[in-house]
């Protein structure tokens, strides 16, 4: 496997090509298939790289020693080499998809039938790896060429079989910066209430790619004109119109505000941290139901615990991870504190600076302050400050324990919690700096809780 700059593993082109080589050498047809070959054509190193073969499953696996049969009834084996999984499937045609979401039956069959039952021109090319040819049913080289996202066949047809092909096909534009055919558009917004109908993690899954992937303005701006967002995303379509005051948001709405902190996000095809990402989308979202106008301007009281729980209520919906949830209400928590950071006093200031992932944090008010008013005077002054303030300044050893406070006579009980915060902001703020420093001001504040 090699790694890539943002050090993950990408799967080998060479490895990919000798399971190839094992099963033409076996009498099977075996290419490269999908975004791939669509990668390669575009003169970008793919991430993985997928087979398609006439062998059957069985076939697969005899040749293989280490294989997953991850989906035997669809014709899909995972070929492990060097410790990545590569996705061989059998060619296989699909028919009566009668959820929108999953074929109710699979059936093999040729090069030609596989690619027809394929999503968009791009992504139904087939190369052989031995050889560099490739073999284009479709007219997916000229759309490449072209730069445009096309269904295979009637774009109505191929969204009814499974409708998140109608968010694939955003996202597929806003990160490849392609231009979605007339007719795919219009059928998106015809079917676009149907994307109720997938799951929440595969709609989850997509966003996210849409959002870290490079392009994220565009794709939010055609998920609001094809209808996908009001579906998708009400609480997010609803920031369209809700106007700010002037003189801190000279770049108007809260939406434009979003969609030019999207815009900053870095592009290219290495992933943006998602929870960033997410955090940019969601930041802002309780202005939605916060604003009032008063003779001194435009308002948003109480926008921010607002956000909060509308964000919460989102993430629980997409399914997000705890972790992940935790880790994006904390951005939409705190993004308002930074204007405060000057002031703040000493032991309040490093508490901030040693928050957990505090460098999303700071990146998402440095993308906040570039899409509005552009003054980065308080991510200047905590950039100086972590550079002035070691490691043991933001997080110095305890000066005492619990186990400290029962040896001095306190009886265990919830005030040891306030004790020891009150001990370490006292260190924090440099008033105290050793364990008898510590115990004074312990015995000063708190001796009348001694029993007797």
């Amino acid at each position: 496997m090699l790694a890539d700059s943002s050090g993950k593993f990408k799967a080998s082109r060479d490895t990919a090509a000798s399971i190839v080589r094992r099963l033409q050498d076996a009498g099977h047809e075996a290419y490269f298939v999908g975004g791939c070959v669509r990668d390669l054509l575009r003169g970008v190193q793919p991430g993985d790289y997928d087979i398609v073969t006439s062998a059957l499953p069985a076939d697969v696996c005899s040749l293989f020693p280490h294989t997953v049969p991850v989906g035997i009834s669809f014709g899909v084996v995972i070929v492990v080499e060097e410790g990545h999984g590569y996705e061989v499937a059998t060619f296989r045609a699909e028919s009566r998809y009668d959820d929108g979401r999953r074929p109710s039956h699979v059936e093999f069959t040729n090069a030609h039938g596989d690619v027809c039952r394929r999503d968009f021109t791009i992504n139904a090319l087939l190369m052989d790896p031995m050889t560099g040819n490739i073999i284009d049913y479709v007219g997916g080289r000229k759309d490449i060429a072209d730069r445009v996202i096309r269904t295979i066949g009637n774009p109505g047809e191929r969204f009814a079989e499974d409708h998140l092909r109608m968010l694939r096909a955003l996202r597929f534009s806003a990160n490849l910066g392609y231009a979605i055919d007339p007719d795919t558009s219009l059928a998106i917004k015809r079917h676009a209430f149907e994307i109720r109908r997938i799951s929440a993690e595969r709609i989850r899954d997509e966003l996210t790619k849409l959002l870290t992937r490079g392009g994220a303005r565009g794709g939010m701006e055609m998920m609001a004109e094809t209808g996908l967002l009001a579906e998708i995303l009400p609480e997010v379509y609803c920031l369209r119109g809700i106007e700010q005051p002037p003189a801190f948001h000279p770049e108007g709405d809260v939406w434009e505000h979003t969609l030019r902190m999207l815009d900053l996000l870095p592009a290219g095809d290495a992933e943006n941290d998602s929870r960033l990402a997410w955090g940019v989308l969601l930041h802002d979202v309780g202005k939605a139901c916060t604003g009032s106008v008063d003779a001194s301007g435009i308002h948003f009281y109480g926008h921010v615990r607002e956000g909060e729980r509308i964000a919460e209520a989102v993430m629980r919906r997409l399914r997000f991870s705890r972790a992940d949830m935790e880790t994006i209400l904390a951005l939409i928590q705190y993004h308002m504190l930074f204007m405060n950071v000057a002031d703040m006093r000493p032991n309040k200031l490093k508490r901030f600076l040693r928050m957990p992932d505090f460098q999303l944090h700071m990146e998402l008010h440095r993308l906040d302050c570039l899409a509005s008013h552009g003054f980065l005077d308080s991510h200047e002054f905590c950039m100086s400050k972590l550079a002035e303030v070691g490691e043991d300044e933001l997080r110095p050893p305890r000066l005492l324990t619990g186990d400290d406070l029962v040896a001095m006579g306190f009886p265990p009980s919830p005030l040891f919690g306030e004790i020891l915060d009150a001990v370490e902001d006292a260190q924090l703020d440099g008033t105290i700096a050793t364990s008898d420093d510590a115990r004074r001001l312990v015995m000063d504040r708190w001796a009348d809780k001694l029993p007797g």
